[in-house]
């Protein structure tokens, strides 16, 4: 075992990472810890050429500098991406240097039967298939490392800021997957990593086509062509969208969107590449069941999880099953069509406030998306909604006197905290929130057999029903057709209250 010594081509800074002849080997480059463990050396196995050290100078120099000096630039460095800092050069090869992976991003236990891949990294691909999280599977996950359905949201969502991010630097991915994406579903955390890949669009042209699953049926309809061919379609900021769908759809439901048991050729390989790109079609394709799920081919592992009749899409709620419409049927073979990162960020925010917690102690899932229904139930377990349910539409003031409602509703349980985007529609709830903009301003309670509302920073909450202000420190019952007034201030929201499951 040595340590070496290696400098950035960048600026001449000093690196050191550990040899012990066995470095740890992907597809395209050999891993090395440094000594203090906070960052490895990732060295190509192959030479680059001048357009790919151009290209890589670029993500390491103008692309950091960009995240770096913008808002939120320590949520994407520290939480979103591993980004790679810098360049070294030895023996003509180049290399890398990249942060380390949090701790959170290393299994605790892995297998529940086992301690085999205990302090692996938590490849996304672990997380987005059913056969791992069925706990009569030989190789299930330990239930802890699994995560609340709930969290799976918020998985999402960082991986489509992700996306998001790198489209409005003018970037796009090439191959975005869940084996370039580490999850952790405990905290709802996502890191893109191996970004050694991205394209410049008109500069430095893809070079791979992506990974199987992902890539987009435009791709894989033209790979026949040459790359010269005005006809080809290589990656790019459309085919991102494409992937981040099927991740979002994957992590969600635990399938594939486009696997079903229509098939196009008898040879296995021309009809993967038929039914992934030019004749691809949505599993769950409201009029045309021809590529639906049959139950004489789901293994017995993903049963569950694959059948659509039991567990659709529309289990996700309205503002996700529009966006997998528009992914799926209008965007599949339309790439202009197809939702946007931001899209993505916004529907599954929103989503997450129409969510309920399951009272069956035993469900698995935890939660599930209020139905819209006045008799809600568990999707995954059945279970009923036990006793009232306050639902809060929200408004904006169009004008003076006028609201209209925002297409945003809020579903109250025990103990459920309101927040400064919920108040005023001028708050995003993005990654640019600052730390008083992270907390809470109310909290909803059953109290007294009563649901109410105590108002803990709120200076301008009123109830418009009773005419009443309700100051700081006070509560006011959430009855049927109440409204309050939530904020005074330019961008304040009023709310209109309904009363399910009576």
């Amino acid at each position: 075992m040595s340590i070496v010594s290696v400098n950035s081509i960048i600026n001449g800074a000093t690196y050191q990472y550990i040899d012990n002849g066995d470095p740890k080997s992907g597809t395209a480059k050999n891993v090395y810890f440094s000594p203090d463990k906070k960052y490895v050396v990732a060295i190509f196995k192959e030479k680059q050429d001048f357009n790919q050290r151009e290209r890589l100078k670029n993500i390491v120099t103008k692309y950091l500098n960009q995240i770096q000096t913008k808002d939120a630039g320590q949520y994407y460095l520290e939480e979103v991406y591993r980004w790679p800092t810098d360049i070294i050069e030895i023996d003509d090869k180049i290399g890398l240097i990249v942060p380390i992976y949090k701790p959170k991003f290393f299994f605790k236990k892995g297998y529940s039967s086992s301690d085999l891949i205990k302090g692996e990294e938590k490849n996304g691909k672990w997380f987005a298939g059913a056969k791992f999280r069925n706990s009569q599977f030989p190789l299930s996950l330990d239930s802890d490392e699994l995560g609340k359905w709930l969290n799976y949201f918020q998985v999402c969502v960082n991986l489509s800021r992700g996306v998001k991010k790198l489209h409005q630097m003018g970037l796009s991915h090439s191959d975005l997957s869940y084996n370039n994406v580490l999850v952790d579903p405990t905290t709802g955390s996502a890191c893109m990593i191996d970004l050694d890949g991205l394209v410049v669009p008109g500069l430095y042209p893809a070079e791979v086509i992506g990974t199987a699953d992902f890539i987009a049926p435009e791709v894989l309809s033209t790979k026949h062509l040459n790359k010269t061919d005005p006809n080809r379609k290589l990656p790019n900021r459309l085919t991102d969208l494409h992937a981040l769908a099927c991740l979002v759809y994957m992590y969600l439901l635990h399938r594939h969107p486009l696997k079903g048991s229509k098939v196009h050729d008898l040879d296995t390989e021309k009809d993967d590449l038929l039914s992934m790109g030019e004749k691809a079609l949505f599993i769950e394709h409201p009029t045309d069941k021809t590529n639906i799920l049959k139950i004489k081919d789901i293994s017995k592992w993903d049963a569950y999880w694959a059948d659509v009749k039991k567990l659709p899409y529309t289990i996700t709620g309205p503002y996700l099953k529009e966006l997998f419409e528009k992914a799926f049927i209008d965007g599949l073979h339309n790439p202009m069509r197809r939702p946007t990162a931001e899209e993505w960020e916004i529907g599954l925010l929103k989503t997450t406030d129409l969510m309920q917690q399951c009272s069956n102690t035993n469900c698995e899932q935890k939660w599930y998306v209020f139905d819209n229904t006045n008799t809600p139930s568990c999707p995954f377990c059945g279970t009923k909604h036990k006793g009232t349910l306050p639902v809060l539409d929200l408004y904006y003031q169009f004008k003076p006197t006028v609201w209209r409602p925002e297409n945003h509703r809020l579903m109250v349980y025990n103990n459920q905290y309101l927040f400064q985007w919920h108040v005023n529609r001028n708050i995003s709830r993005s990654e640019k929130l600052t730390a008083e903009q992270k907390v809470p301003v109310g909290y909803f309670t059953f109290h007294n057999n009563k649901w109410v509302l105590v108002n803990q920073k709120l200076n301008g909450l009123k109830d418009l029903t009773d005419s009443k202000e309700i100051k700081i420190g006070e509560m006011v019952e959430l009855t049927d057709g109440k409204k309050l007034l939530l904020s005074k201030e330019d961008g304040g929201r009023l709310v209109l209250i309904t009363m399910a499951n009576k």
